[in-house]
């Protein structure tokens, strides 16, 4: 997914789009997944076909977007961490941004007239992504599972270093 566009179209019809620069895995074995325990009211998304949207609320205050990923009645997802020249440190933030919320649950990821899809962008080179351990969680952490494009991550790190200033 590092590399493709995220496109979120507005009521008003205007498109916006991102490119996906920092991911995270998670899996129906992984302890740290939602749907590790199986399907819930809140997880049963992830058990379905891939290509649609999962969105879930966290501390009561930020929703997260995630695209399932494995075969129909397998669970996984990629959590979709932040896009290219948005200067947001976490997903919920990102979401925030581009006004994702719950009733973009299910979405279909792949379909050019849903209000949230993923367009083809440019794949990141395999020389240019960072593989680490996925960050917020407490379980299952020695996973390298979050994906990072390089040269943005030093960007960031970049703006962030000249926030603390």
């Amino acid at each position: 997914m590092l590399g493709q566009n995220l496109v979120r179209r507005r009521l008003d019809g205007s498109l916006s789009l991102h490119q996906i620069v920092e991911v995270e895995a998670y899996t129906q074995d992984d302890p740290a997944s939602h749907a590790y325990r199986g399907p819930s009211k809140r997880s049963a998304i992830m058990f379905g076909p891939p290509g649609h949207a999962y969105v879930y609320f966290i501390y009561g205050m930020y929703h997260c977007l995630n695209a399932v990923t494995e075969l129909d009645g397998v669970a996984g997802a990629v959590l979709i961490r932040a896009v290219k020249g948005k200067n947001l440190d976490g997903p919920g933030k990102l979401c925030r941004e581009l006004d994702i919320d719950l009733s973009h649950n299910g979405l279909a990821l792949f379909d050019a007239k849903s209000p949230l899809y993923i367009a083809p962008g440019e794949a990141a080179a395999e020389s240019d992504i960072l593989a680490t351990a996925r960050i917020g969680i407490s379980k299952a952490q020695d996973r390298l599972w979050r994906y990072i494009v390089k040269s943005d991550a030093n960007a960031r790190q970049i703006r962030a270093d000249k926030r603390s200033r």
